[in-house]
């Protein structure tokens, strides 16, 4: 028996293939789509993928996503790829990569920790430590967070 898998083309908007399977909602999350934007989003989780056994695909009409929001991407998704539509075509391709270092993307979730001070505001640093699985740690007070609390304490 032959599957036909269907997901409509889009206008203008992002596409975010090769998400690790199972971890679409994970970036629907960190990208802050809840469902109750105007804009369509189309998700298509667990399918085949050459590559890596199987995968996520995103689709979100509308929006294209800032440098930002590939870095934050990339804690989730780092192979990712990113292709930004317009008219029905692909306008560009952006790259996804994990970082060294996250700056201003999440609070510690320590709440002794200096950066959380309104006394001496600091900038909020979170290293890599580890990329499998994800494992990160605040440069200041050196407590360890993994994704879930780091989508959590999102800025």
């Amino acid at each position: 028996m032959t599957e036909m898998r269907r997901v409509t083309a889009i206008c203008n908007g992002t596409v975010i293939d090769h998400v690790p399977a199972g971890h679409a909602l994970k970036v629907l999350r960190m990208l802050r789509i809840s469902g109750v934007q105007s804009s369509p989003v189309s998700l298509v989780m667990n399918v085949p993928s050459s590559k890596y056994g199987a995968k996520d695909i995103i689709k979100v009409e509308d929006r294209e996503l800032t440098q930002d929001e590939l870095d934050r991407l990339g804690l989730i998704a780092p192979h990712a790829s990113v292709a930004i539509i317009r008219n029905f075509s692909v306008a560009e391709k952006r790259e996804v990569e994990l970082q060294d270092e996250m700056v201003n993307v999440a609070r510690c979730t320590y709440s002794n920790c200096i950066s959380l001070a309104d006394r001496e505001p600091l900038p909020h640093r979170l290293k890599v430590v580890d990329s499998e699985p994800l494992q990160l740690q605040c440069h200041y007070c050196g407590r360890s967070q993994d994704i879930d609390s780091v989508i959590e304490n999102l800025l």
